[in-house]
């Protein structure tokens, strides 16, 4: 006998919750937001906003499905299931978050707070839940299969990111390693620099697209469901044992980039979760491309 489907609602922790619980009560946190020039009473309104929108969707579950609530500080313990509809109750980046997390579960994005939200990722309003839910499990049911990035270390630790993976140091040091594209004759540079990004299309609307924009804008961004990736070299700097030739590029669907330690230790992390990086140490090294699996958003 088969499991009844699950609805798995994701949300975080709104800006008025994290404040009352650093400052102990709604008043000292209005005490302290007017020192500072701003009113709590904004900020309290999106906060019942969001538990509004949460609510509405918790009650448009289907009786006979089960359900499970996780915050996203939680994401990397939670065990998702095959049966599950992931609904993520937010903002784009929270589905982002959930991406490295799931499998071949369709997700539905539901904006909390229309027209603040670019709503790129949450499609929906949480007035539409009733019907998006029992639609998902529907024959020929309308998903976007969205392009993810994947960086695989030599000891076959795997990350996957929606927007970009960011290869680096911790913090604002220099990064040291050595670059190169598994398929470009062994061709390989010694490099310092702020980082390395690598995104896909989802990615172009955001941080990726921002380096494109300060390279000028050549080249053809990529859309969310291509193949093609973009890569670029964050502020490399040339000296006698350090290059500045590979700078960025596309990586096309069976393209990696490579890249080795030549640090004490770098990090890599997706889409802004530095609380679940892959450490890197000194000659050990991760590539990085396509990731056979996609994030299926329902569209």
């Amino acid at each position: 006998m088969s499991l009844a489907p699950r609805a798995v609602l994701v949300h975080r922790t709104t800006e008025y919750e994290e404040l009352v619980a650093r400052h102990g009560t709604h008043g000292q946190a209005a005490f302290f937001l007017a020192s500072h020039g701003r009113a709590i009473d904004e900020v309290a309104e999106r906060h019942h906003r969001a538990r509004r929108a949460l609510a509405e969707v918790s009650a448009a579950i289907p009786l006979t499905w089960r359900r499970a609530q996780v915050e996203r500080a939680d994401l990397d313990r939670f065990l998702f299931a095959e049966q599950d509809v992931v609904v993520v109750v937010g903002q784009d980046g929270l589905v982002a978050n959930v991406a490295q997390y799931v499998g071949e579960q369709p997700v539905v994005g539901i904006d909390t707070d229309p027209g603040r939200n670019p709503g790129v990722l949450v499609r929906h309003r949480s007035a539409d839940a009733a019907r998006l839910l029992p639609a998902t499990l529907a024959p020929g049911a309308g998903v976007d299969e969205l392009t993810m990035v994947e960086a695989v270390t030599d000891d076959a630790q795997c990350l996957v990111a929606l927007n970009e993976i960011y290869l680096g140091a911790a913090g604002h040091r220099t990064a040291r390693y050595r670059l190169g594209l598994d398929d470009d004759g062994g061709a390989v540079e010694a490099q310092a620099s702020s980082g390395v990004l690598v995104g896909t299309g989802t990615g172009a609307t955001g941080w990726i697209r921002s380096v494109w924009q300060e390279r000028g804008g050549a080249g053809r961004l990529p859309g969310p469901t291509d193949d093609r990736l973009l890569w670029f070299v964050r502020e490399a700097w040339p000296s006698p044992v350090t290059g500045t030739s590979l700078s960025g590029g596309e990586l096309a669907a069976g393209e990696r980039l490579s890249l080795t330690v030549e640090s004490e230790s770098l990090v890599a992390f997706g889409d802004g979760m530095e609380s679940d990086a892959l450490e890197l140490t000194w000659g050990q090294t991760v590539r990085v491309g396509r990731c056979a699996r996609r994030l299926r958003l329902v569209s």
